[in-house]
């Protein structure tokens, strides 16, 4: 009688999702419909429903990742160190990303060009005060990475309410400093077009305002799935990976505002 052995399989080998291609389209959709928006100046409804369509099918996909890891136990020790990885290395693309940034602003600062007349930043730009809004925004941030620390720790400790609270600490100043970053950009004496200084500016503090909204978002499921009890002391990497994150954020920030704000002047 032969007996046959059963191997176990430490790996979650994920079922078959229609919600990585309709994400595609529903991006690549709203890509065209803005570039035609900018285009033919006219504003296309077709653009709303896009854009509800990508939150729908971002949801259901968050949705499925959560029943696969928490009711379904997918998310062996394996699974969540080969997760650990994959954020690392989607960490280190966005470092790199803005690496690129931060070597076009050196490379017109430390060397301007004639046709802005040598100067950084140009002599007919008013740059920020960066004892000001910005320096108050530093300080936002920095409170942020304090509180989401205290959050992380609190949940090592199983303490649920004061993970909830210093968690709930970190999205309200989130939210301060993106309202205070929308102040600035209204208040702002120069644009996007006037010149290479107005492009980088605009640029760099725009996709680090980009990327504080979406670990907004990150934190905002996080406390959520926190108040469902999804998490424990030792299995919380969705919680882990928005604290990887938003410090990523405050790091990005720092350097920001070093070289755009305070070296510029």
């Amino acid at each position: 009688m032969k007996m046959k052995l059963k191997l176990f399989q430490p790996f979650h080998l994920v079922t078959i999702s229609p919600w990585p291609i309709i994400s595609s389209f529903s991006i690549f959709s709203i890509l065209v419909g803005v570039v035609n928006w900018f285009y033919k100046m006219s504003f296309s409804f077709l653009l709303v429903i896009f854009f509800m369509l990508v939150c729908l099918s971002l949801y259901q996909w968050w949705r499925d990742v959560v029943r696969e890891s928490f009711f379904q136990g997918f998310h062996t020790f394996n699974v969540v160190a080969g997760l650990k990885l994959g954020m690392i290395l989607f960490i280190i693309s966005e470092v790199f990303f803005f690496i690129s940034i931060f070597w076009c602003y050196l490379h017109m600062f430390l060397s301007p060009s004639i046709e802005i007349g040598a100067f950084w930043p140009p002599s007919n730009l008013e740059p920020f005060d960066p004892y000001f809004v910005p320096l108050l925004n530093t300080l936002i941030l920095l409170s942020s990475g304090v509180s989401i620390t205290w959050s992380h720790y609190s949940l090592l400790k199983g303490d649920k309410t004061y993970s909830c609270m210093s968690l709930l600490v970190t999205i309200i100043l989130a939210l301060i400093f993106s309202f205070f970053q929308y102040k600035e950009y209204s208040d702002c004496s120069f644009t996007f077009c006037d010149s290479v200084y107005g492009a980088i500016f605009f640029m760099s503090t725009g996709f680090h305002g980009l990327h504080v909204l979406i670990g907004t978002l990150f934190l905002i499921i996080m406390l959520m799935r926190i108040l469902t009890d999804n998490f424990s002391k030792i299995h919380h990497f969705g919680f882990e990976a928005a604290a990887w994150y938003w410090h990523f954020v405050d790091v990005v920030w720092l350097f920001l505002y070093l070289l755009v704000y305070f070296w510029s002047v």
